[in-house]
Protein backbone atom coordinates (compact mmCIF):
# COMPACT_ATOMS: atom_id res chain seq x y z
CA UNK A 1 0.00 0.00 0.00
CA UNK A 2 0.70 3.97 -0.62
CA UNK A 3 2.15 5.05 2.96
CA UNK A 4 1.39 9.25 3.16
CA UNK A 5 3.29 10.46 5.85
CA UNK A 6 3.02 14.03 7.20
CA UNK A 7 6.32 16.09 8.73
CA UNK A 8 5.14 18.33 11.02
CA UNK A 9 7.76 20.90 11.88
CA UNK A 10 6.57 23.35 14.37
CA UNK A 11 7.49 26.48 16.55
CA UNK A 12 6.64 25.34 20.10
CA UNK A 13 6.74 27.95 22.75
CA UNK A 14 9.04 26.46 25.88
CA UNK A 15 6.68 26.00 28.57
CA UNK A 16 3.23 27.00 26.84
CA UNK A 17 1.28 23.89 26.64
CA UNK A 18 -1.71 25.35 25.59
CA UNK A 19 -0.23 27.35 22.94
CA UNK A 20 2.12 23.95 21.81
CA UNK A 21 -0.97 21.46 22.12
CA UNK A 22 -3.61 23.61 20.13
CA UNK A 23 -0.74 23.81 17.32
CA UNK A 24 0.05 20.24 17.56
CA UNK A 25 -3.59 18.89 16.93
CA UNK A 26 -4.21 21.29 14.68
CA UNK A 27 -1.27 20.26 12.43
CA UNK A 28 -3.05 16.66 13.30
CA UNK A 29 -6.45 18.16 11.46
CA UNK A 30 -4.57 19.32 8.59
CA UNK A 31 -2.45 15.86 8.47
CA UNK A 32 -6.08 13.98 8.37
CA UNK A 33 -7.70 16.93 5.94
CA UNK A 34 -4.24 15.81 3.60
CA UNK A 35 -5.23 12.17 4.19
CA UNK A 36 -2.68 11.19 5.95
CA UNK A 37 -1.83 8.05 7.50
CA UNK A 38 0.47 9.09 10.08
CA UNK A 39 2.17 12.68 11.19
CA UNK A 40 5.31 13.14 12.85
CA UNK A 41 6.29 16.11 15.02
CA UNK A 42 10.00 16.83 16.91
CA UNK A 43 11.48 16.42 19.98
CA UNK A 44 9.84 17.63 22.78
CA UNK A 45 7.17 19.31 21.22
CA UNK A 46 4.86 19.19 23.55
CA UNK A 47 7.32 21.54 26.29
CA UNK A 48 9.32 23.00 23.50
CA UNK A 49 13.65 22.70 23.69
CA UNK A 50 15.26 23.04 25.94
CA UNK A 51 13.78 22.82 29.05
CA UNK A 52 16.63 23.37 31.43
CA UNK A 53 15.96 23.70 35.20
CA UNK A 54 12.06 23.77 33.94
CA UNK A 55 12.30 20.06 34.26
CA UNK A 56 12.35 20.34 38.04
CA UNK A 57 9.29 22.05 38.44
CA UNK A 58 6.79 19.00 39.17
CA UNK A 59 4.11 21.58 37.61
CA UNK A 60 5.47 21.85 34.81
CA UNK A 61 6.04 17.97 34.27
CA UNK A 62 2.29 17.89 35.31
CA UNK A 63 1.13 20.10 32.23
CA UNK A 64 3.31 18.32 29.86
CA UNK A 65 1.62 14.54 30.81
CA UNK A 66 -2.07 16.45 30.58
CA UNK A 67 -0.88 17.82 27.40
CA UNK A 68 0.20 14.43 25.59
CA UNK A 69 -3.42 13.41 26.78
CA UNK A 70 -4.67 15.81 24.87
CA UNK A 71 -3.05 15.22 22.15
CA UNK A 72 -4.37 11.53 22.24
CA UNK A 73 -7.97 12.62 21.96
CA UNK A 74 -7.03 14.36 18.46
CA UNK A 75 -5.96 11.05 16.64
CA UNK A 76 -8.81 9.41 15.47
CA UNK A 77 -7.71 7.35 12.83
CA UNK A 78 -4.24 8.70 12.31
CA UNK A 79 -0.42 7.85 13.79
CA UNK A 80 0.82 10.36 15.80
CA UNK A 81 4.58 10.63 17.00
CA UNK A 82 5.19 13.49 19.35
CA UNK A 83 8.28 14.19 21.57
CA UNK A 84 7.51 14.73 25.43
CA UNK A 85 9.09 14.91 28.85
CA UNK A 86 8.61 11.37 30.28
CA UNK A 87 8.50 10.37 33.97
CA UNK A 88 8.39 7.50 35.28
CA UNK A 89 9.35 6.16 38.80
CA UNK A 90 11.42 9.29 39.46
CA UNK A 91 13.08 9.15 36.28
CA UNK A 92 12.63 11.31 34.11
CA UNK A 93 13.32 10.85 29.95
CA UNK A 94 13.50 12.17 26.61
CA UNK A 95 10.59 10.14 24.69
CA UNK A 96 8.81 10.04 21.63
CA UNK A 97 5.23 9.04 22.16
CA UNK A 98 3.73 6.88 19.23
CA UNK A 99 -0.36 7.83 19.73
CA UNK A 100 -3.27 6.00 17.57
CA UNK A 101 -6.98 5.87 17.59
CA UNK A 102 -6.71 7.47 21.23
CA UNK A 103 -4.19 5.54 22.54
CA UNK A 104 -0.50 5.49 23.42
CA UNK A 105 0.64 2.59 21.79
CA UNK A 106 4.48 2.39 22.04
CA UNK A 107 6.96 4.76 23.69
CA UNK A 108 10.57 5.51 22.54
CA UNK A 109 13.54 6.78 25.09
CA UNK A 110 16.31 8.66 24.30
CA UNK A 111 19.48 6.80 24.31
CA UNK A 112 21.99 8.53 23.60
CA UNK A 113 21.73 12.10 25.27
CA UNK A 114 24.31 14.78 24.25
CA UNK A 115 25.88 16.79 26.24
CA UNK A 116 28.45 18.97 24.64
CA UNK A 117 28.04 22.76 23.58
CA UNK A 118 24.51 24.12 24.04
CA UNK A 119 23.01 20.51 25.10
CA UNK A 120 23.11 19.62 29.00
CA UNK A 121 20.72 16.69 28.49
CA UNK A 122 22.61 14.25 30.91
CA UNK A 123 21.80 17.27 33.61
CA UNK A 124 18.18 16.32 33.24
CA UNK A 125 17.63 12.94 31.68
CA UNK A 126 18.51 9.40 32.19
CA UNK A 127 19.07 7.70 29.14
CA UNK A 128 16.58 5.04 27.43
CA UNK A 129 17.80 0.93 27.54
CA UNK A 130 15.13 -0.65 24.84
CA UNK A 131 13.58 0.35 21.86
CA UNK A 132 10.42 -1.90 20.43
CA UNK A 133 9.03 -2.12 16.55
CA UNK A 134 5.94 -0.86 15.30
CA UNK A 135 4.22 -3.00 12.29
CA UNK A 136 1.78 -0.13 10.73
CA UNK A 137 -0.08 -1.05 7.78
CA UNK A 138 2.67 -3.82 7.41
CA UNK A 139 5.52 -1.77 7.61
CA UNK A 140 7.86 -2.03 10.66
CA UNK A 141 8.50 1.34 11.86
CA UNK A 142 11.35 2.21 14.58
CA UNK A 143 11.38 5.08 16.85
CA UNK A 144 14.29 7.28 17.76
CA UNK A 145 15.82 11.00 18.75
CA UNK A 146 18.67 11.78 16.28
CA UNK A 147 20.55 8.91 15.04
CA UNK A 148 24.53 9.82 15.37
CA UNK A 149 24.69 6.82 17.62
CA UNK A 150 24.24 3.07 17.40
CA UNK A 151 20.45 3.34 18.35
CA UNK A 152 19.41 3.47 14.84
CA UNK A 153 21.54 0.43 13.26
CA UNK A 154 20.46 -1.45 16.30
CA UNK A 155 16.48 -0.95 15.41
CA UNK A 156 17.57 -1.86 11.41
CA UNK A 157 19.25 -4.87 12.12
CA UNK A 158 16.76 -5.88 14.73
CA UNK A 159 14.11 -5.24 11.47
CA UNK A 160 13.13 -1.92 10.96
CA UNK A 161 12.39 -0.39 7.26
CA UNK A 162 10.96 3.12 7.65
CA UNK A 163 12.82 5.33 10.96
CA UNK A 164 11.05 8.49 12.45
CA UNK A 165 13.65 10.41 13.81
CA UNK A 166 12.65 13.46 15.93
CA UNK A 167 15.14 16.14 16.73
CA UNK A 168 15.46 19.38 18.16
CA UNK A 169 18.67 20.59 16.37
CA UNK A 170 19.85 23.98 16.62
CA UNK A 171 21.12 26.17 13.74
CA UNK A 172 24.58 27.99 12.56
CA UNK A 173 26.35 27.87 9.87
CA UNK A 174 27.69 24.43 8.00
CA UNK A 175 25.05 22.34 10.22
CA UNK A 176 22.97 21.39 7.47
CA UNK A 177 25.22 19.77 5.96
CA UNK A 178 26.71 18.10 8.87
CA UNK A 179 23.10 16.79 9.58
CA UNK A 180 22.62 15.55 6.25
CA UNK A 181 25.52 13.77 5.77
CA UNK A 182 24.82 11.48 8.73
CA UNK A 183 21.98 11.01 8.19
CA UNK A 184 22.75 9.74 4.75
CA UNK A 185 25.21 7.59 6.12
CA UNK A 186 23.11 5.97 8.41
CA UNK A 187 20.49 5.30 5.93
CA UNK A 188 23.17 3.83 3.89
CA UNK A 189 25.07 1.97 6.10
CA UNK A 190 21.84 0.32 7.80
CA UNK A 191 19.52 0.10 4.66
CA UNK A 192 16.75 1.50 6.55
CA UNK A 193 14.41 4.72 5.35
CA UNK A 194 14.49 8.13 7.63
CA UNK A 195 11.85 10.48 8.11
CA UNK A 196 13.86 12.93 9.62
CA UNK A 197 11.27 16.14 11.63
CA UNK A 198 13.41 19.08 12.93
CA UNK A 199 11.65 21.78 15.40
CA UNK A 200 11.97 25.21 13.76
CA UNK A 201 11.95 28.85 16.20
CA UNK A 202 13.83 30.83 18.00
CA UNK A 203 14.17 29.79 21.64
CA UNK A 204 16.72 32.33 23.58
CA UNK A 205 20.17 32.47 22.12
CA UNK A 206 19.12 29.18 19.87
CA UNK A 207 17.08 29.02 16.22
CA UNK A 208 15.95 25.74 15.46
CA UNK A 209 15.63 25.72 11.21
CA UNK A 210 13.58 22.89 10.59
CA UNK A 211 14.36 21.74 7.03
CA UNK A 212 12.65 17.95 7.92
CA UNK A 213 14.05 15.78 5.16
CA UNK A 214 12.65 12.07 3.81
CA UNK A 215 16.32 9.63 3.12
CA UNK A 216 16.01 6.52 0.92
CA UNK A 217 18.23 3.65 1.51
CA UNK A 218 20.72 5.18 -1.40
CA UNK A 219 21.07 8.40 0.86
CA UNK A 220 19.14 10.76 -1.73
CA UNK A 221 16.87 13.24 -0.09
CA UNK A 222 13.42 12.51 -1.24
CA UNK A 223 11.28 15.34 0.28
CA UNK A 224 12.69 18.14 2.45
CA UNK A 225 9.95 20.33 4.57
CA UNK A 226 10.58 24.30 4.83
CA UNK A 227 14.09 26.79 6.12
CA UNK A 228 13.44 28.87 9.30
CA UNK A 229 9.52 28.36 8.57
CA UNK A 230 6.34 26.19 10.04
CA UNK A 231 5.03 23.25 7.53
CA UNK A 232 3.33 20.20 6.99
CA UNK A 233 5.37 18.67 4.63
CA UNK A 234 3.57 15.77 3.06
CA UNK A 235 4.85 12.94 1.21
CA UNK A 236 4.08 9.42 0.30
CA UNK A 237 6.30 5.80 0.20
CA UNK A 238 5.44 2.56 -1.85
CA UNK A 239 5.46 0.11 0.91
CA UNK A 240 6.52 -2.33 -1.79
CA UNK A 241 10.01 -0.66 -1.91
CA UNK A 242 11.18 -1.24 1.37
CA UNK A 243 13.57 -3.18 2.40
CA UNK A 244 12.68 -7.04 3.27
CA UNK A 245 13.78 -7.55 6.89
CA UNK A 246 14.01 -10.48 9.04
CA UNK A 247 12.05 -9.30 12.19
CA UNK A 248 13.06 -9.69 15.73
CA UNK A 249 9.42 -10.66 16.85
CA UNK A 250 10.66 -10.17 20.89
CA UNK A 251 10.73 -6.69 19.89
CA UNK A 252 7.62 -6.27 17.66
CA UNK A 253 4.48 -4.53 18.39
CA UNK A 254 1.51 -4.99 16.13
CA UNK A 255 -0.83 -1.63 15.74
CA UNK A 256 -4.36 -2.61 14.65
CA UNK A 257 -5.23 -0.37 12.39
CA UNK A 258 -8.81 0.57 11.41
CA UNK A 259 -10.54 2.87 8.89
CA UNK A 260 -7.13 3.45 6.77
CA UNK A 261 -7.41 4.65 3.54
CA UNK A 262 -5.52 2.98 0.82
CA UNK A 263 -7.25 4.24 -2.24
CA UNK A 264 -3.97 7.37 -2.54
CA UNK A 265 -2.55 8.93 -5.54
CA UNK A 266 1.08 8.90 -5.24
CA UNK A 267 2.33 12.41 -4.37
CA UNK A 268 4.89 13.58 -6.76
CA UNK A 269 8.14 14.01 -4.23
CA UNK A 270 9.93 16.28 -6.28
CA UNK A 271 7.88 18.71 -5.77
CA UNK A 272 9.07 18.89 -2.18
CA UNK A 273 12.65 19.35 -2.74
CA UNK A 274 13.66 22.97 -1.76
CA UNK A 275 16.01 25.29 -3.26
CA UNK A 276 19.37 25.17 -0.94
CA UNK A 277 19.88 28.41 0.85
CA UNK A 278 23.70 29.77 0.46
CA UNK A 279 25.39 30.56 4.08
CA UNK A 280 24.36 34.71 4.18
CA UNK A 281 21.03 33.44 3.17
CA UNK A 282 20.48 31.34 5.66
CA UNK A 283 22.33 33.29 8.40
CA UNK A 284 20.22 36.07 7.67
CA UNK A 285 16.85 34.26 7.86
CA UNK A 286 18.12 32.49 11.33
CA UNK A 287 18.68 36.29 12.48
CA UNK A 288 15.26 37.42 11.63
CA UNK A 289 13.57 34.48 12.53
CA UNK A 290 15.37 34.32 16.35
CA UNK A 291 14.73 38.37 16.72
CA UNK A 292 11.35 37.87 15.70
CA UNK A 293 10.54 34.44 18.24
CA UNK A 294 12.73 36.53 21.15
CA UNK A 295 10.55 39.50 21.24
CA UNK A 296 7.66 38.52 20.35
CA UNK A 297 7.71 35.27 23.36
CA UNK A 298 8.86 37.83 26.09
CA UNK A 299 5.93 39.72 25.40
CA UNK A 300 7.14 42.68 24.01
CA UNK A 301 5.76 44.87 20.60
CA UNK A 302 8.25 47.10 19.67
CA UNK A 303 12.16 47.55 19.75
CA UNK A 304 14.17 50.23 20.37
CA UNK A 305 18.04 50.99 18.99
CA UNK A 306 20.62 53.34 18.66
CA UNK A 307 21.42 54.11 14.78
CA UNK A 308 24.69 55.42 14.96
CA UNK A 309 24.87 56.03 10.94
CA UNK A 310 27.50 52.88 10.96
CA UNK A 311 27.07 49.25 9.51
CA UNK A 312 26.39 47.37 12.57
CA UNK A 313 23.46 49.75 13.71
CA UNK A 314 21.98 49.40 9.80
CA UNK A 315 21.93 46.16 9.79
CA UNK A 316 20.18 45.55 13.19
CA UNK A 317 17.57 47.90 11.97
CA UNK A 318 16.78 46.15 9.17
CA UNK A 319 16.63 43.05 10.45
CA UNK A 320 14.30 44.54 13.10
CA UNK A 321 12.66 45.46 10.79
CA UNK A 322 12.33 42.52 8.53
CA UNK A 323 11.36 40.19 11.64
CA UNK A 324 8.44 42.79 13.36
CA UNK A 325 7.07 45.10 10.48
CA UNK A 326 8.39 48.80 10.51
CA UNK A 327 5.70 50.15 12.82
CA UNK A 328 7.39 48.25 15.71
CA UNK A 329 11.15 49.60 15.29
CA UNK A 330 12.07 53.22 17.03
CA UNK A 331 15.12 54.29 15.81
CA UNK A 332 17.04 57.13 18.17
CA UNK A 333 19.93 59.34 16.65
CA UNK A 334 21.93 60.49 20.05
CA UNK A 335 24.91 62.96 18.75
CA UNK A 336 27.67 64.39 20.60
CA UNK A 337 30.13 67.10 19.68
CA UNK A 338 32.25 64.24 18.09
CA UNK A 339 29.66 63.20 15.56
CA UNK A 340 29.97 63.94 12.08
CA UNK A 341 27.45 65.01 9.33
CA UNK A 342 28.38 62.15 7.92
CA UNK A 343 26.73 59.67 10.48
CA UNK A 344 23.95 61.93 10.65
CA UNK A 345 22.74 62.39 7.53
CA UNK A 346 23.29 58.00 7.22
CA UNK A 347 21.17 57.78 9.91
CA UNK A 348 18.45 59.57 8.78
CA UNK A 349 18.47 58.44 5.47
CA UNK A 350 18.35 54.86 6.65
CA UNK A 351 15.23 55.57 9.05
CA UNK A 352 13.83 57.42 6.03
CA UNK A 353 14.15 54.18 3.59
CA UNK A 354 12.81 51.77 6.48
CA UNK A 355 10.04 54.38 7.51
CA UNK A 356 10.51 53.81 10.82
CA UNK A 357 9.81 56.31 13.43
CA UNK A 358 12.85 57.81 14.17
CA UNK A 359 14.49 60.68 16.98
CA UNK A 360 17.15 62.77 17.47
CA UNK A 361 18.42 62.85 21.51
CA UNK A 362 21.54 65.11 21.83
CA UNK A 363 23.70 64.07 24.59
CA UNK A 364 26.34 66.65 24.58
CA UNK A 365 24.72 68.78 27.34
CA UNK A 366 24.55 65.72 29.19
CA UNK A 367 27.96 64.62 28.50
CA UNK A 368 29.28 68.48 29.96
CA UNK A 369 26.68 68.14 32.87
CA UNK A 370 29.04 64.91 33.98
CA UNK A 371 32.25 66.66 33.21
CA UNK A 372 31.93 70.00 35.19
CA UNK A 373 30.26 67.08 38.56
CA UNK A 374 33.36 65.00 37.67
CA UNK A 375 35.67 68.32 37.44
CA UNK A 376 37.22 67.71 41.44
CA UNK A 377 38.07 64.08 41.08
CA UNK A 378 39.47 64.52 37.50
CA UNK A 379 41.31 67.41 37.88
CA UNK A 380 45.06 66.56 37.22
CA UNK A 381 44.42 64.16 34.65
CA UNK A 382 44.45 63.94 30.93
CA UNK A 383 41.23 62.67 28.91
CA UNK A 384 40.93 59.46 28.29
CA UNK A 385 38.80 56.13 28.04
CA UNK A 386 36.86 57.71 30.70
CA UNK A 387 35.31 60.58 28.82
CA UNK A 388 35.02 57.96 25.97
CA UNK A 389 32.64 55.97 27.98
CA UNK A 390 30.80 58.31 29.70
CA UNK A 391 29.07 59.22 26.51
CA UNK A 392 28.24 55.51 25.65
CA UNK A 393 26.75 55.20 29.32
CA UNK A 394 25.05 58.46 28.40
CA UNK A 395 23.49 56.64 25.48
CA UNK A 396 22.34 53.56 27.25
CA UNK A 397 20.69 55.42 29.59
CA UNK A 398 18.79 57.20 27.45
CA UNK A 399 17.38 54.03 25.75
CA UNK A 400 16.93 52.38 28.80
CA UNK A 401 14.62 55.23 29.93
CA UNK A 402 12.74 55.05 27.13
CA UNK A 403 12.66 50.98 27.34
CA UNK A 404 11.60 52.26 30.92
CA UNK A 405 8.36 54.43 29.74
CA UNK A 406 7.18 52.89 26.87
CA UNK A 407 7.65 49.31 27.49
CA UNK A 408 10.05 48.72 24.36
CA UNK A 409 13.16 46.08 24.34
CA UNK A 410 16.42 47.70 23.78
CA UNK A 411 18.51 46.20 21.05
CA UNK A 412 22.47 46.65 21.12
CA UNK A 413 23.86 46.32 17.76
CA UNK A 414 27.48 44.99 19.10
CA UNK A 415 28.77 42.32 16.36
CA UNK A 416 31.47 39.01 17.53
CA UNK A 417 34.68 40.43 16.87
CA UNK A 418 33.46 43.69 18.93
CA UNK A 419 32.29 41.55 21.67
CA UNK A 420 35.52 38.89 21.49
CA UNK A 421 37.57 41.45 22.00
CA UNK A 422 36.52 44.01 24.35
CA UNK A 423 35.70 46.73 22.21
CA UNK A 424 32.62 47.91 23.97
CA UNK A 425 31.58 49.43 26.86
CA UNK A 426 29.83 48.32 29.62
CA UNK A 427 26.38 49.45 31.08
CA UNK A 428 27.48 51.76 27.47
CA UNK A 429 26.31 49.96 24.24
CA UNK A 430 26.28 46.93 25.79
CA UNK A 431 23.09 48.14 27.80
CA UNK A 432 20.11 46.16 26.52
CA UNK A 433 17.84 43.46 25.78
CA UNK A 434 18.83 41.25 23.56
CA UNK A 435 21.72 41.34 21.12
CA UNK A 436 20.92 40.23 17.78
CA UNK A 437 24.79 40.20 16.11
CA UNK A 438 26.31 39.22 19.05
CA UNK A 439 27.64 36.21 17.08
CA UNK A 440 27.71 37.41 13.53
CA UNK A 441 31.82 38.60 13.03
CA UNK A 442 32.22 42.07 11.43
CA UNK A 443 33.38 41.02 8.09
CA UNK A 444 30.10 38.87 8.55
CA UNK A 445 28.02 41.95 8.66
CA UNK A 446 29.42 44.04 5.44
CA UNK A 447 27.93 40.54 3.73
CA UNK A 448 24.41 40.69 5.35
CA UNK A 449 24.14 44.15 4.96
CA UNK A 450 25.06 43.96 1.66
CA UNK A 451 22.26 40.89 1.43
CA UNK A 452 19.64 42.49 2.85
CA UNK A 453 20.05 45.61 0.05
CA UNK A 454 19.42 42.86 -2.25
CA UNK A 455 16.00 41.85 -1.15
CA UNK A 456 13.56 45.09 -1.69
CA UNK A 457 14.10 46.91 -4.91
CA UNK A 458 15.50 50.45 -3.20
CA UNK A 459 17.78 49.74 -0.45
CA UNK A 460 17.85 50.71 2.92
CA UNK A 461 21.34 50.87 3.41
CA UNK A 462 23.38 54.01 2.23
CA UNK A 463 26.54 53.10 0.45
CA UNK A 464 28.81 55.44 2.00
CA UNK A 465 27.60 53.30 5.23
CA UNK A 466 29.89 50.64 3.75
CA UNK A 467 32.62 52.70 2.57
CA UNK A 468 33.31 54.87 5.94
CA UNK A 469 35.58 53.60 7.94
CA UNK A 470 34.44 51.94 11.09
CA UNK A 471 34.32 54.20 14.03
CA UNK A 472 32.78 54.71 18.07
CA UNK A 473 32.94 58.60 17.41
CA UNK A 474 33.75 58.61 20.88
CA UNK A 475 36.54 61.41 20.69
CA UNK A 476 38.03 63.33 17.74
CA UNK A 477 39.20 61.45 14.51
CA UNK A 478 38.61 58.00 16.29
CA UNK A 479 38.42 54.80 13.94
CA UNK A 480 38.46 51.53 15.15
CA UNK A 481 42.17 50.45 13.81
CA UNK A 482 43.44 53.10 16.37
CA UNK A 483 42.94 50.33 18.56
CA UNK A 484 42.29 46.86 16.58
CA UNK A 485 43.95 45.12 13.61
CA UNK A 486 41.91 45.97 10.31
CA UNK A 487 38.81 43.47 10.53
CA UNK A 488 40.12 41.30 7.78
CA UNK A 489 42.94 40.15 9.80
CA UNK A 490 41.17 40.26 13.39
CA UNK A 491 38.19 37.69 12.34
CA UNK A 492 40.48 34.91 11.24
CA UNK A 493 42.16 34.89 14.29
CA UNK A 494 39.30 35.08 16.36
CA UNK A 495 38.33 32.32 14.75
CA UNK A 496 40.93 30.21 15.12
CA UNK A 497 41.74 30.79 18.59
CA UNK A 498 37.87 30.87 19.64
CA UNK A 499 35.91 28.34 17.24
CA UNK A 500 39.08 26.52 16.25
CA UNK A 501 41.02 26.41 19.99
CA UNK A 502 44.27 26.51 18.11
CA UNK A 503 47.05 27.54 20.27
CA UNK A 504 48.77 30.88 19.77
CA UNK A 505 52.07 29.84 18.03
CA UNK A 506 49.59 27.32 15.32
CA UNK A 507 47.75 30.88 14.81
CA UNK A 508 50.77 32.73 14.25
CA UNK A 509 52.09 29.14 11.94
CA UNK A 510 49.04 30.51 9.77
CA UNK A 511 50.55 33.50 8.77
CA UNK A 512 49.61 36.46 10.70
CA UNK A 513 51.76 38.78 12.69
CA UNK A 514 53.22 37.47 15.91
CA UNK A 515 52.78 40.52 17.69
CA UNK A 516 49.07 41.08 15.75
CA UNK A 517 48.26 37.51 17.14
CA UNK A 518 49.21 38.28 21.09
CA UNK A 519 47.51 41.68 21.47
CA UNK A 520 44.50 39.82 19.94
CA UNK A 521 44.54 37.32 22.14
CA UNK A 522 45.69 39.29 25.17
CA UNK A 523 42.40 41.34 24.30
CA UNK A 524 40.11 37.96 24.33
CA UNK A 525 41.27 36.71 27.75
CA UNK A 526 40.99 39.99 29.54
CA UNK A 527 37.48 40.63 28.09
CA UNK A 528 35.32 37.57 29.77
CA UNK A 529 34.14 39.56 32.52
CA UNK A 530 31.96 42.11 29.73
CA UNK A 531 31.38 38.86 28.33
CA UNK A 532 29.79 37.62 31.16
CA UNK A 533 27.46 40.68 31.69
CA UNK A 534 26.36 41.12 27.93
CA UNK A 535 22.89 40.02 26.41
CA UNK A 536 22.58 36.82 25.08
CA UNK A 537 22.18 36.61 21.84
CA UNK A 538 21.34 34.04 18.51
CA UNK A 539 23.96 31.46 17.74
CA UNK A 540 25.05 31.65 14.20
CA UNK A 541 28.59 29.81 14.57
CA UNK A 542 29.76 26.66 15.64
CA UNK A 543 31.07 28.28 18.93
CA UNK A 544 28.87 30.69 20.25
CA UNK A 545 29.94 32.61 23.97
CA UNK A 546 28.15 31.35 26.76
CA UNK A 547 26.26 28.27 25.58
CA UNK A 548 29.40 26.93 24.10
CA UNK A 549 32.53 28.45 25.01
CA UNK A 550 32.31 28.85 29.12
CA UNK A 551 35.51 30.32 30.18
CA UNK A 552 36.01 31.35 34.02
CA UNK A 553 36.38 35.47 34.82
CA UNK A 554 38.26 35.08 37.19
CA UNK A 555 41.63 32.92 36.01
CA UNK A 556 45.64 33.17 35.52
CA UNK A 557 46.24 30.76 33.10
CA UNK A 558 48.00 32.30 30.05
CA UNK A 559 49.14 30.05 27.21
CA UNK A 560 53.10 29.58 27.02
CA UNK A 561 54.62 31.71 23.93
CA UNK A 562 57.54 30.13 22.63
CA UNK A 563 59.17 29.46 25.71
CA UNK A 564 57.87 32.34 27.64
CA UNK A 565 55.07 33.24 30.10
CA UNK A 566 52.53 35.84 30.10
Amino acid sequence: MILRIGMAQVNSWLGDFKYNTDKICKFIQKAKEGRCHIVVFPELAISGYPPEDLIYKSDFLRRNKESLDLVKEYSQDIGVIVGFIEQDKGKIFNSAAFIYNKKLVGIYRKMQLPNYGVFDEKRYFFSGEDFKIYDFCGVKIGLDIWVEDDSIALQAKAGVQLSFVINASPFHMGKLDSRINILKEQAKKNKVYITYVNLVGGQDELVFDGRSIFIDTKGKILAQAKAFEEDLCIFDIDSKILPKKKVNKKKLVRIPVENITTNITKTPLSSKIRIRLNSIEEVYKALVLGLRDYVIKNGFRKVVLGLSGGIDSALTCVLAVDALGRENVVGVFMPSQYTSLESREDAQTLANNLGIDFCTIYIQGIFEKYLDELREQFRGTAPNIAEENIQARIRGNILMALSNKFGWLVLTTGNKSEVSVGYCTLYGDTAGGFAPLKDVPKTMVYELARYSNLLSEKPAIPERVFTKAPTAELKENQKDQDILPPYEVLDPILKAYIEDDLSIEKIIALGFDKDVVRRTIEMVDRSEYKRRQSPPGIKITPKTFGRDRRMPITNRFREERSGECR
